[in-house]
C-alpha cells in the first residue's frame, strides 16, 4: 500500500501535463499514423543507432500481430519514420536508452533494416514511462479488449485517476472505459478466449453476471453463438440457478441507473457486483468473488472505510 501511494504521488504531473511534456502535437496520441506525422526541427529530435534502443520490460502490450509489423515496415521503407520514438536514457548503461513509446516502429525499422531511428530523448520515471506506455497503446488501438482493459486499471489503481479523468483524457466515453473494465471479473481462461479472438468483448460483457462464465463461454465458442444469442443464454442460465420467492416480483428489466452503478461498482472493485433493488427502497447488493486474494482485498477495502 505504502509503494502504490508514493508512487501515486511521484507522479505529479497528471495526464494533461505529461502528454505536453512528450514533445510532440496531441494527434500524435490520437491515432495519428505512425510514420506520417512530421515534427518541427525545434523540437530536439536526434538519430540513435537501433542497437542501442532497448523496449521498456513493461511494456503493456504483449503481442505485436506479424502481418502489421510487416506493413508498418513496408511503409517505412517507402517513406522512413517521420514521428520519433520517445526514449529515456538507461542511468547504469551510458549510451543506451529505454524505448517509453514507439516499440513497434523500434521493430519494423528492423525489418527494415534501417540502421538509426528519429528519437526525442525524455526524463521519465518509472511510473510515467508505465502511464506514458499505456496511454499510447491505448490511443493507437492496438490493444485487444482485455490489454485495454487492464491499461485502464493500471492508470486507475496504480496512478489514482479516476474513470471520468481517463475517459477526458484520452478522448473515450466513461461507459466504454468501465464495460472494458468489466471484463477483468471474468476468469482467466475466458480472458484469454477474448485475447485469441474466440470470444468477442460483446460476448465477455454479457458473461460478466453469469454464474458459470466459463461453461458458457466454451458453449458459446463451440456453438458459435452471437451476440444476442449469448445474452438469452446468461438470461436463461441466471433464470434456472436463481432461487425462486414465494411472493411475486417485477420482472422489468433494471433501470439504466441501477446498471450503471452495477458497471461502476464492478470497474472500481474488480469483482462482479449485482444490485437488486425492490420496490420500497429496499434491496441487496451482491459481490462476487473468485479467489482468496480478492475475498482479503474487499475486507481490506472495508475495513479502511470509516
Amino acid at each position: 500500500m505504502a509503494d502504490r501511494k508514493s508512487e501515486r504521488r511521484g507522479l505529479g504531473r497528471g495526464l494533461p501535463a505529461l502528454m505536453a511534456e512528450l514533445g510532440i502535437e496531441d494527434n500524435v496520441l490520437q491515432g495519428a499514423p505512425e510514420t506520417t506525422q512530421a515534427l518541427s526541427p525545434d523540437r530536439g529530435v536526434r538519430r540513435l543507432p537501433v542497437e542501442a534502443l532497448q523496449p521498456n520490460p513493461d511494456q503493456p502490450r504483449r503481442q505485436f500481430d506479424e502481418a502489421a509489423l510487416d506493413d508498418l515496415a513496408q511503409s517505412i521503407r517507402e517513406k522512413g519514420i517521420i514521428q520519433p520514438l520517445i526514449v529515456r536514457p538507461i542511468a547504469a548503461q551510458d549510451g543506451r536508452f529505454e524505448i517509453v513509446a514507439g516499440e513497434r516502429r523500434w521493430r519494423a525499422a528492423q525489418r527494415a533494416q534501417l540502421h538509426d531511428v528519429p528519437v526525442l530523448i525524455r526524463e521519465f520515471s518509472d511510473s510515467e514511462v508505465l502511464e506514458v506506455a499505456i496511454i499510447e497503446n491505448i490511443q493507437r488501438a492496438e490493444l485487444n479488449a482485455i490489454e485495454e482493459a487492464r491499461g485502464y486499471q493500471q492508470l486507475i489503481e496504480r496512478f489514482g485517476h479516476t474513470q471520468e479523468k481517463v475517459a477526458s483524457a484520452l478522448g473515450k466515453s466513461r461507459s466504454h472505459i468501465a464495460n472494458l473494465l468489466r471484463l477483468l471479473v471474468l476468469p482467466a481462461e475466458v480472458q484469454t478466449m477474448v485475447v485469441e479472438g474466440q470470444l468477442t468483448p460483446g460476448h465477455a460483457r454479457a458473461l460478466v453476471t453469469a454464474s458459470e462464465p466459463l461453461a458458457l463461454a466454451q458453449k458459446i465458442f463451440s456453438g458459435g453463438l452471437s451476440v444476442r444469442q449469448t445474452e438469452a443464454l446468461v438470461r436463461e442460465a441466471s433464470g434456472k440457478s436463481a432461487p425462486r420467492s414465494a411472493a411475486p416480483r417485477q420482472t422489468s428489466a433494471k433501470d439504466a441507473d441501477t446498471r450503471v452503478l452495477e458497471e461502476d461498482l464492478s470497474a472500481n472493485l474488480g469483482m462482479a457486483v449485482i444490485i437488486d433493488h425492490r420496490a420500497g427502497g429496499e434491496g441487496q447488493v451482491t459481490i462476487r468473488y473468485r479467489t482468496l486474494d480478492q475475498l482479503d482485498q474487499l475486507c481490506q477495502l472495508l475495513s479502511s472505510v470509516r
